[in-house]
């Protein structure tokens, strides 16, 4: 019995093996638009798909992200400014796209633009400290998606949202979790509609990768202003060391082995270049190994990891 399960495991992964190398045909004809690309996977993606000879729309939030970006890519790829935040932005670079992609349509929407800050314990956190990251992380994709997808259509083409391991396990408070558990929600119904035209859908969920905004220096100082900002009573709960044993914590884990951003961008590409895409890629060891099969464990479990894991208030259990 063993042994025919293992045959057919092999023949599983060996088909999935062979359809994943098909690629698609006429790239250097394909359009792909890409969501925040000033830095991180936004910007080692426009570079490593240029160089596969794909026309590159690159949205950067300042010129000086996209200066840089095109001082170190072809004239294949074209930059714009969009903040995601704003409609009148996003319908701008809908605009801008149209008149460059044509009858064409739009071949791939990568959405990429988010934020980690503001993060802390929820209850040193205001409503606000939530909407900020919520109408990047979510909002703001939602809505480039909605307006992009008419053209994502004419092509027949790919949707790939970025969302992250935290999508699948809510490691921190504040809004980051909640707006990748919505990323999640959103493309999982989004690839279901868009299956009828021809069009999928596929959601990047990286682990632990070294960015800009995962610098240990943007968690200390976002703990630092969400503390000053708590009121006096959660500040007497929670004790003045436990700012401390966060600070700590996120000089301890912030991710020394997570330099090669390949391994995310390559998802990326498979995901817009190969004839059969994944539903889900989850780059890096620590998605493997640790998020998602803790995603999976019963709650009682992954509650008890977090408990020990984590620093706790001054006057808790």
């Amino acid at each position: 019995m063993w042994l025919y399960l293992a045959v057919l495991v092999g023949l599983y992964y060996l088909l999935r093996w062979y359809r994943e190398r098909q690629v698609v045909s006429n790239l250097q004809d394909k359009y792909v638009f890409i969501t925040g690309c000033d830095s991180g996977f936004g910007n080692q993606l426009a570079r490593q798909l240029d160089l596969r000879g794909l026309r590159v729309l690159a949205a950067c939030l300042t010129e000086k992200g996209a200066e840089q970006l095109r001082d170190r890519t072809s004239d294949r790829v074209q930059t714009v400014i969009l903040d995601v935040t704003k409609t009148e932005s996003i319908a701008a670079a809908t605009q801008w796209v149209k008149e460059r992609v044509g009858d064409r349509g739009l071949w791939g929407l990568v959405n990429n633009a988010g934020v980690f800050m503001p993060s802390a314990p929820n209850e040193w956190l205001t409503k606000q400290d939530f909407v900020k990251i919520i109408d990047v992380n979510l909002l703001g994709l939602i809505e480039v998606t909605l307006s992009l997808l008419p053209l994502v259509r004419k092509a027949r083409g790919r949707v790939v949202n970025v969302s992250s391991a935290a999508g699948r396990l809510a490691i921190c408070g504040g809004g980051y979790c909640i707006s990748k558990y919505g990323v999640e929600a959103f493309s999982d119904s989004l690839r279901r509609e868009l299956s009828y035209f021809g069009v999928k859908v596929a959601i990047i969920e990286p682990g632990y990768f070294k960015t800009n905004m995962t610098r240990h220096e943007n968690f200390s100082q976002g703990y630092q202003e969400a503390w000053e900002r708590a009121r006096p009573e959660i500040k007497e709960i929670y004790g003045e060391k436990i700012l401390a044993s966060l600070v700590k914590l996120a000089v301890m884990f912030e991710p020394r082995w997570g330099h090669n951003l390949c391994l995310v961008t390559d998802c990326m590409e498979h995901a817009l270049t190969t004839c059969h895409p994944r539903t889900r890629y989850s780059p890096g060891w620590d998605a493997k190994f640790i998020y998602l099969p803790m995603s999976y464990m019963p709650s009682i479990l992954v509650d008890a990891i977090c408990y020990w894991s984590f620093p706790r208030p001054a006057k808790g259990l």
